[in-house]
């Protein structure tokens, strides 16, 4: 689990495709210090396994399924690319975020770029399967940052980035046509499942009762 505030921008060293997959190797300064072997990372929102550490050279390793790179922007990363990264959360760490399991639902593209005094205002389209868990002022992870929904529109939806993250976050250098990880609010999921099972169960009673008049 994740808040979504990261804590560093990592640069990809090499990323070979292979049968299953792919090994994915990039830079770290600040997390690789308090990683292990079997920790979970979040890169660009994607939740991954340290599977080797090289502290002399500052690189963490990972292995990518084929379904992660299928269904996530990983796919597409080159040497050089930067990424936004994330350790696990702990009981000790602050939620400045929102909880973000890691678990990328669909991948978004920016429609628009616009420049508001210092902050910027993006365009996301994203799929429906998405867009039905937002909401006005609700959170999402757009790249594993956590984000505030400005508006909703029929196929996309709004964020303000301020300076800051901007600035200390891989969002600031996107470009119109560039895509991005999604992840919904993982609380509205939930309350979607506990409000339908809900419904299921008063229908079941329902029709159990229309039974026992003779009604059907």
């Amino acid at each position: 689990m994740f808040t979504g505030i990261v804590v560093e921008v990592g640069k990809i060293y090499d990323i070979q495709k292979i049968a299953q997959g792919a090994k994915l190797k990039l830079f770290s300064k600040k997390v690789i210090h308090e990683s292990n072997i079997g920790d979970s990372i979040s890169v660009n929102g994607v939740c991954l396994t340290v599977c080797d550490i090289d502290k002399s050279k500052g690189i963490l390793s990972f292995d990518v399924s084929h379904e992660t790179l299928r269904k996530t922007t990983l796919g597409e990363l080159k040497k050089d690319d930067y990424v936004n990264l994330e350790p696990a959360l702990t009981l000790n760490t602050k939620l400045g975020g929102h909880l973000v399991s890691g678990h990328v639902e669909g991948i978004g593209r920016i429609k628009k770029i616009e420049k508001i005094g210092s902050d910027l205002k993006l365009e996301i389209e994203a799929p429906e399967e998405i867009l039905k868990y937002c909401i006005k002022k609700g959170s999402i992870a757009v790249d594993g940052i956590s984000l505030t929904i400005v508006d909703i529109l029929s196929d996309s939806f709004t964020v303000v980035v301020i300076p800051h993250t901007a600035n200390m976050t891989t969002i600031g250098f996107k470009k119109v046509g560039d895509k991005v990880n999604l992840e919904s609010d993982i609380i509205a999921k939930y309350i979607e499942k506990f409000v339908n099972q809900s419904l299921n169960v008063r229908q079941e009673r329902l029709i159990e009762k229309l039974k026992d008049y003779g009604y059907i």
